[in-house]
């Protein structure tokens, strides 16, 4: 269900982290990048297991929170499904350090650059997208950048240019939130902080998704609990686990 794809010193201390998945009813598996090569050089070493299978990419410095999150992923599953790929828009005060889209009046997309110096919006790419079977092909088609990288924004431009590119804006009711940076990740960690003590609940707890998505049944999500240590999480999930 799931590849992570990291570098050789990050990739072991995910996988003790993380596991196999299987405590949360999804299959985990764990793939090394030696060296920066382009988001799209994902689609090289995950070919074999993503070979003839539409693929959601995030990467794993975004973040993203909202009302309606889930419908707007699950438009990109759609598009997926009926060929071709989804990227999603999000205004930004200063876009030069993201690929750039520029979209028509009506709406469509009719440009995307990478890191432009001259933006031509303010509508950056976040790192979430979703493309049909094509893309693994396609991925080994593309030649590196002025930056010796494979770039997304490449694999993207190819469905904008077949008309079967779908952008969808993301608007104020979603936060995306780059972790990229320290600085960018304590404000991120503030976010969600502030969100967490104001709805007493917490963001993105994969046992609880499980549970909830019915990836495992109560008897899974207790045990899954049970595995935890004794902490403020495990205490949260507890008094899930009661009230249903």
């Amino acid at each position: 269900d799931f590849i992570i794809l990291s570098t050789p010193e990050a990739t072991p201390q995910l996988k003790s982290l993380l596991g196999d998945g299987s405590a949360w009813g999804v299959s985990i598996e764990y793939r090394v990048q030696p060296k920066p090569a382009g988001i799209a050089d994902a689609f090289n070493i995950c070919g074999d297991d993503l070979d003839g299978m539409n693929t959601a990419m995030i990467l794993g410095d975004n973040i993203f929170y909202g009302h309606r999150l889930p419908e707007a992923v699950q438009a990109g599953a759609r598009i997926a499904d009926e060929g071709g790929a989804m990227v999603y828009a999000y205004e930004v005060g200063d876009p030069r350090a993201f690929g750039v889209v520029e979209m028509d009046e009506a709406g469509r997309a009719v440009g995307l650059v990478e890191k432009p110096e001259n933006p031509k919006s303010n509508l950056a790419v976040p790192g979430l997208y979703f493309f049909d079977k094509q893309a693994t092909a396609l991925a080994k088609t593309l030649t590196p950048s002025g930056r010796g990288e494979l770039e997304i924004t490449d694999l993207n431009r190819w469905y904008l240019e077949q008309g079967t590119l779908q952008v969808e804006r993301l608007g104020r009711g979603i936060a995306w939130l780059d972790g990229g940076t320290p600085e960018a990740l304590a404000e991120a960690t503030s976010y969600i902080r502030a969100i967490e003590a104001r709805q007493g609940l917490r963001a993105a707890c994969p046992e609880e998704i499980a549970f909830r998505r019915g990836f495992i049944d109560k008897a899974g999500f207790v045990a899954a609990i049970e595995a935890l240590p004794k902490c403020d999480y495990r205490a949260y999930l507890e008094g899930v686990a009661a009230r249903v």
